[in-house]
């Protein structure tokens, strides 16, 4: 059995381990149930797929992000490493296909998006699965407390009880102290797990917020002013395009990303970026996810977002080569007061949402007791229009539905077509000798595609049509004919956003939802926007000790880097008002803890930026501390 040094140089081509990776790697190999919180970037999937490569079996891996599942089990077959992945879309065959290989042929990883996990289908084979491990990827998604709440990972919880004695991995990039809890009551962690947290320091990143009358100038000037690549996130897919075509105008080179454009146009677009050849992607937050590009110089948002969880994951994305890069937070004064009241928009009344569930049953024509299990193509805007309504309430409705568990919502589902031969080569050989016609296709297809007599392989019907010298209409043609003469499986792409019920349709007269949980989420999310709204408008505390103090990291100091420490930089005090305010501090936390508001108060003769240049420089010098709760004392207070 090779060591994970060993399994770390041969498929990854490096000596050492980052940060944690080694300590959350060794104890998933002592069995215990770990929660592993590293940033963006900081090599999350190393720490399962080492110690699955150390061990006899199969890795389990949960992922949300169908295109984050595919790249990953790309990457792995590129280093030699079997991989397969089970995912929204596919069809029953595709499926029991793929766990027949899982069980039974030397396959390293099975990737599972979590509605599949409850399926009988799933649940028929997963005996017969060696799993080894389950690794939860985006682990937030499993609280309702979290910025990202999925439903169907509340299932992953059901493998416990199938695989009683098979550790769990929960890897997340962001969790508050509360969503850290949650996540490890409902996976029913065991009692002696482990939790790893990398400090959410990032010392190569200048964070700033400006507060700005004309965004676009002070945009303008920062992609001006810091060279190579970047990103800007908006809110919205409109902003995207014009934000996209101001940096055009002034010679900056730019394209815009979002949800509602075909897969093949974002597939495009962010190659495009990758290398190089645009500077600047103006994006959506459908961007960004698993895309490996370590030379961002800057990320600039746009607009206010709205909770400091998806801030830092997407600011994150600078700067991951650890050298200097910026996060740029872009802001009007009037967007504060419209932050508050986003509650009020994203959690629509009862009566509200039932309203738009009853006109999506009659706008998929879909009969009462009937639905579950049944993708259908979905045009929001189509929808919003024959059924007269809001589109944020229709699409936020959306959302506490699938919040609910009734269905699943995917804006970015992309299925390429796909064909397997359910006759054998001997059978196939006679038809092919009975049909010549249909010779240049068949011919076509199996030089073109491997393994396409056991696994439906994904196909692209312009570059077949072109190998075997015909349109795409005439090859499109040939395949139908073949599949109903019994030759093949042809599934054609799917390129819309799909609505999946998870649940029969309900009689519109009795449905109901759980408005006590959609209310305890609202709370949550209001939490939230205040945890935001403090980051923007503190001026004198180190912008990465106010996450870090967010997320209950207390560790960090001063970045010396971000806009409120370049402020405090340029700060005089004269050494008498200094001496006088180090005075006062050490007087006050003698022999107790004081909070910091309440320092503040009994400071109040003293500005308070000079109090807090005092409190960081103290901090620096390891002479005093700032405790979880807001509470500052002498460093040696718990000695």
């Amino acid at each position: 059995m090779q060591s994970i040094q060993e399994i770390l140089k041969k498929y990854w081509g490096f000596e050492v381990f980052r940060s944690l990776q080694q300590e959350i790697i060794l104890a998933v190999l002592a069995g215990k149930d770990t929660l592993a919180l590293l940033p963006t970037g900081g090599g999350k999937s190393i720490c399962f797929q080492v110690p699955a490569m150390a061990k006899e079996g199969l890795c389990l891996v949960v992922s949300p992000l169908i295109a984050l599942m595919k790249d990953q089990v790309e990457n792995l077959k590129k280093k030699g490493i079997p991989a397969l992945s089970i995912y929204s879309g596919m069809s029953f065959w595709e499926v029991k296909k793929t766990l027949q290989n899982a069980a039974h042929g030397n396959y390293k990883f099975l990737y599972v998006s979590p509605e599949r996990l409850e399926s009988t289908l799933f649940l028929e084979f997963l005996p017969a699965l060696p799993v080894n491990l389950i690794a939860v990827d985006e682990a937030h998604c499993v609280s309702q407390w979290g910025y990202d709440f999925r439903p169907p990972y509340l299932r992953i919880a059901a493998l416990r009880e199938h695989l009683p004695e098979i550790p769990i991995l929960a890897l997340t990039a962001s969790a508050t102290r509360e969503v850290q809890d949650d996540i490890c009551e409902k996976l029913i962690f065991q009692k002696d797990h482990q939790r790893f947290q990398k400090s959410f320091a990032r010392p190569n990143l200048s964070y700033s917020v400006f507060n700005v009358a004309a965004k676009q100038n002070k945009l303008l000037e920062v992609c001006k002013n810091v060279k190579g690549s970047g990103i800007v996130y908006c809110k919205s897919r409109k902003r995207t395009r014009e934000v996209s075509e101001l940096l055009t105008m002034n010679g900056i080179r730019s394209d815009f990303y979002h949800a509602g454009l075909t897969n093949a146009l974002r597939m495009a677009k962010q190659e495009s970026w990758v290398k190089n050849e645009i500077r600047i992607i103006v994006c959506t937050n459908a961007f960004g996810m698993g895309i490996d590009k370590s030379d961002v110089r800057v990320v600039v948002h746009y607009d206010v977002p709205d909770a400091l969880e998806n801030y830092y994951q997407e600011a994150g994305r600078a700067g991951r080569d650890e050298k200097r890069a910026y996060a740029v937070l872009l802001y009007h004064e009037n967007e504060i007061p419209e932050l508050e009241q986003q509650s009020k928009i994203r959690y629509p009344l009862a009566e509200e949402v039932r309203k738009v569930y009853k006109a999506l049953v009659n706008y998929l024509q879909l009969p009462k007791e009937s639905g579950e299990g049944i993708y259908f193509d979905f045009d929001v805007n189509d929808f919003v229009k024959k059924f007269n309504l809001n589109i944020y309430t229709a699409s936020y409705s959306l959302k506490i539905l699938e919040q609910e568990g009734l269905i699943s919502y995917n804006e970015q589902f992309f299925m390429p077509s796909t064909v397997v031969f359910t006759l054998n080569k001997n059978g196939l050989y006679e038809f092919e000798k009975s049909n010549p016609e249909f010779e240049p296709v068949i011919k076509g297809l199996l030089r073109s595609y491997e393994g396409i007599f056991d696994y439906p392989a994904a196909i692209n019907e312009t570059q077949l049509a072109k190998f075997i010298n015909t349109n795409q209409d005439q090859l499109i043609y040939g395949l139908k004919r073949l599949q109903l003469s019994g030759v093949l499986n042809y599934n054609p792409l799917k390129d819309k956003p799909q609505i999946l019920f998870l649940q029969n349709r309900m009689d519109t007269q009795d449905f109901t939802i759980n408005m006590v949980n959609v209310n305890k989420r609202k709370l949550a999310f209001e939490k939230r926007v205040r945890g935001m709204i403090t980051y923007v408008n503190k001026t004198v505390i180190c912008r990465s000790r106010m996450i870090g103090t967010y997320f209950n990291d207390v560790s960090i100091k001063p970045c010396g880097i971000c806009d409120n420490c370049i402020n405090e930089k340029n700060l005089v005090i004269a050494k008498d008002e200094f001496e006088n305010i180090c005075s006062m501090i050490y007087k006050l936390i003698d022999n107790s803890s004081v909070p910091v508001k309440e320092l503040l108060f009994k400071l109040v003769k003293f500005k308070k930026n000079k109090i807090w240049k005092v409190l960081n420089y103290l901090q620096s010098e390891d002479k005093i501390k700032i405790t979880r709760d807001g509470s500052i004392v002498k460093a040696d207070y718990f000695k």
